[in-house]
């Protein structure tokens, strides 16, 4: 009998077991949006930020208000916590399963999206040590980071889960998600602070 070779021998096992050969829940197309809309969020931040005076980026509303230099410095913040997750969760044992129970992803960019006041996690509070311009920087550094792994990873985002002992878990597509949509959130806010009356000239 001939012996079989490699391709051959792969293709037996992938029909032995249809999981081996299931197509990917993470599309291209869900990737590419992703992309999109980093580059989208990303391009936007830089053109509310870019020609501030040192001034305006330390201007407050109001004593309780975070100036646009904090808000951005919280985003920067947030860009190194969803990488964390992001990492984590794509290395986890995939459970494409867990979609069955999973909210839709219109729940989580409406979510993001609420006029409503968010609390900001003690992690992700700005200290206000960074000056001006260097929070958009610090910014930058960390969301090109993560498109550059958002561009070559082979996870499927839509198997891979954050948090899969709660009642309804996140897939990483939708970690993406509330990346993405919470610089929108606070483009809102910095677009806010620049319509005060008292902002700067």
């Amino acid at each position: 009998m001939k012996p079989l070779n490699y391709f051959s021998l792969l293709l037996l096992i992938c029909l032995a077991c249809p999981c081996l050969a299931q197509e990917k829940r993470w599309t291209e197309k869900d990737r590419q949006f992703t992309i999109d809309q980093f580059n989208r969020t990303r391009d936007e931040l830089v053109k509310e930020t870019e020609n501030l005076t040192p001034d305006q980026w330390a201007f407050r509303e109001s004593a309780d208000r975070w100036s646009i230099g904090e808000i951005v410095e919280h985003l920067a913040l947030w860009e190194i916590i969803w990488a964390r997750e992001i990492s984590m969760g794509s290395r986890s044992k995939p459970q494409p399963e867990l979609n069955e129970s999973t909210r839709p992803d219109s729940y989580y960019s409406d979510f993001i999206m609420e006029t409503n006041p968010h609390a900001a996690a003690d992690i992700a509070i700005p200290t206000g040590f960074i000056k001006g311009k260097d929070n958009l920087t610090f910014f930058l550094s960390r969301r090109e980071q993560n498109l550059a792994f958002l561009k070559k990873t082979d996870a499927d985002m839509r198997a891979h889960f954050e948090l899969t002992a709660t009642p309804n878990p996140r897939n990483m597509h939708q970690v993406y998600i509330y990346q993405w949509g919470h610089v929108d959130r606070h483009l809102r806010q910095i677009r806010k602070v620049k319509a005060d009356k008292n902002f700067p000239k």
